[in-house]
């Protein structure tokens, strides 16, 4: 049984509960409308509404910086990713927002007679530091070390404390009575300061934001001050707290209780021993690299909407599978901008992390969008910029990287060989992962089939699932019209098995075959010629439109990694959660397998099973395979 006030009155309504702001939205129109003479109120409910936005700002910008790795990730001081539990746990973190708006329009309602803010009052500021200090700081140490004891604690405060990585989100993660404790403990200096006469709108709107930064600072989990300031002026370590202070009360609860002034833990006796020596340590080591990671996946981004996807900007958007939403589009100028900014002068970046199996996975991020790969003077500055990843990886230590669809472009660099033939004496093994991306596709065709009709039958995977399925003895319509191209991949064939490979260079060939590999795009009229009950595979990016309602359409070659995988918080583009593309997983068992070749260029077609029975054997599954079980 939940306990009293231990959950939000509003959870059921889910994102209807912005909704709850429509009264001072309302309030502000009429009175604009009506052309009051009093518009004290309603000029107050229009403060609340931008409070209420900024301290929503505040904590995005400190949740996008906390998590830019390419920034942070030599000072970070828990080391684990953040997951989707945590993600969702958190997900409606701004509920105190809310909150916070309806105390201060209750409390302006009953005091609006007594109190008229000024824009401006120096000694407001003065009279709010000293309540501040004198009231809130120590009011809240000796509640918060109340709300440790047993019954607060599992009742209430537990609920902020399984969040394993702080976050700045974290900091708004708590029960609906923590907030309204915490609401009265933020009212207190600034309720004080109005009635001694000393209260601005200035004064409220800078101790409302102040008070955030301080709390997302607190709990953004890398280490932002230097270890010099403390050394420079010695008590201000006793004033201000620091990222890894406070990471410390999450890590070993029976400490470091203050709210922003470590004071007041040295004078409640409940200072970590561990606070100073930790942090000099961080911030020390801030300039050297971290762990190096074993893998690596070279990613990059698709458009410019999917760019916003990126985990560091919208983290419960980048939780979900990609989707453009109306949301975005207010942003699109800006990404616009960037997007000339990442032209001319960028570097590969690192995006994300998760641990499997002990190791260490990492997603770097080539800044470049899909549609520069297709620009004929951008390929250089493409490879370029690709090498350099690789040679990064290789000086640093990394044994695999992986390449994403457009990095491995065959037009591009040959699948990743010209970076083999160029630098033939690296150690990092690169890796185009198609070897599963094609065994993905292969053991989706049932056994029974024995005839398939293949678009892109000439292109990289297109030659090697016709080369594996004629060895089982089915027959191939490969739809091409390069004879030579065609000849070519035949000869690669056994003898004995060159007969199931036929060439054909129309669609209306495919008329009576109810198996499509789709390896280029094609159209509703093309799609059309396809006889009913046909299912298509594809390995065609982007995936064919879904046109036919008496036939069925396979998805993208897709894997979802172990159960034991952790610290994975966003998904790969449009894929589940926990699933990444087939390529993607396939670096991952070059990795785990330790093999010591690149595999770039041809798919070598006898190492399709080995490569599948390889992902199996370390807890991979097809999500395919996946969706028919359910």
């Amino acid at each position: 049984m939940e306990s009293s006030l231990s959950t939000w009155p509003w959870d059921y309504l889910g994102s209807f509960k912005y909704l709850l702001y429509g009264p001072f939205i309302a309030k502000w129109f009429y009175s604009r409308s009506q052309e009051e003479n009093n518009m004290k109120e309603a000029t107050w409910c229009l403060h609340i509404l931008i409070i209420c936005l900024l301290r929503c700002a505040i904590h995005s910008v400190w949740n996008t910086f906390s998590n830019m790795l390419f920034l942070t990730r030599n000072r970070r001081i828990i080391k684990e990713g953040v997951d989707f539990k945590q993600v969702d746990n958190e997900w409606d973190w701004d509920n105190f927002i809310l909150l916070q708006a309806m105390i201060g329009s209750l409390g302006f309602y009953m005091l609006q007679d007594q109190i008229n803010l000024p824009l401006w009052d120096f000694r407001g500021f003065l009279a709010i530091i000293v309540l501040h200090i004198t009231i809130s700081e120590p009011l809240y140490y000796f509640l918060h070390k109340c709300f440790h004891g047993n019954y607060l604690f599992n009742n209430y405060h537990s609920l902020h404390h399984s969040s394993p990585v702080p976050q700045p989100f974290t900091a708004g993660h708590a029960t609906f009575f923590e907030h309204i404790i915490l609401g009265g403990i933020i009212g207190i200096p600034i309720l004080g300061s109005c009635l001694l006469g000393y209260g601005s709108l200035t004064m409220i709107y800078g101790y409302v934001l102040i008070f955030d930064w301080l709390r997302c600072l607190g709990h953004c989990n890398f280490e932002i001050i230097s270890h010099q300031l403390f050394e420079a002026i010695p008590f201000l370590k006793y004033l201000i707290y620091t990222p890894t202070y406070h990471s410390l009360h999450h890590t070993e609860k029976e400490t470091n209780y203050c709210l922003f002034m470590p004071i007041f833990d040295v004078l409640g006796n409940t200072l970590n021993p561990k606070s100073w020596e930790m942090h000099t340590k961080l911030s020390i080591e801030s300039g050297k690299n971290g762990r190096v990671p074993d893998f690596v996946f070279l990613a990059h981004v698709v458009d410019m909407t999917s760019a916003m996807h990126a985990p560091f900007l919208f983290r419960s958007f980048a939780s979900t599978p990609f989707c453009t939403r109306l949301f975005l589009l207010p942003f699109l100028p800006l990404v616009f901008v960037f997007m000339f900014v990442m032209w001319a002068y960028s570097k590969v970046f690192l995006a994300t992390f998760y641990n499997l199996r002990g190791r260490l996975h990492q997603t770097w991020v080539v800044p470049r969008f899909g549609f520069q790969y297709f620009l004929p003077f951008a390929a250089e500055g493409i490879n370029n910029q690709i090498e350099q990843a690789i040679l990064r990886a290789d000086k640093l230590g990394v044994k695999v990287i992986s390449l994403a669809a457009l990095n491995k472009n065959e037009a591009l660099n040959g699948g990743g060989t010209l970076f083999v033939n160029k630098h033939p004496n690296l150690k990092v093994r690169v890796v185009h992962g198609n070897t599963l991306t094609a065994a993905v596709i292969l053991k989706e065709i049932p056994q029974n089939v024995s005839e398939v009709f293949l678009t892109g039958a000439t292109s990289k995977l297109g030659r090697v699932i016709a080369l594996y399925l004629c060895r089982r003895q089915v027959r191939v319509l490969m739809l091409t019209t390069s004879t030579e191209r065609f000849q070519k991949i035949q000869k690669e064939a056994p003898v004995e098995h060159q007969k199931y490979l036929v060439q054909v260079t129309k669609y209306q060939a495919a008329k009576n075959c109810k198996a499509w590999i789709v390896g280029k795009w094609i159209t509703p009229r093309e799609q059309s010629y396809a006889p009913k009950g046909t299912h298509f595979h594809q390995f065609v990016v982007p995936p064919i439109l879904a046109f036919r309602r008496d036939c069925t359409y396979g998805d993208l070659a897709a894997m979802r990694l172990p159960e034991d995988v952790q610290g994975v918080s966003s998904c790969e583009y449009t894929m589940e959660r926990g699933v990444v593309h087939a390529c993607h997983a396939g670096g991952v068992v070059h990795s785990l397998e330790g093999w010591t070749h690149h595999e770039v260029g041809a798919i070598d077609v006898n190492r399709i099973d080995l490569v599948w029975d390889a992902a199996m054997k370390h807890g991979l599954k097809p999500v395919s395979f996946l969706k028919k079980t359910d």
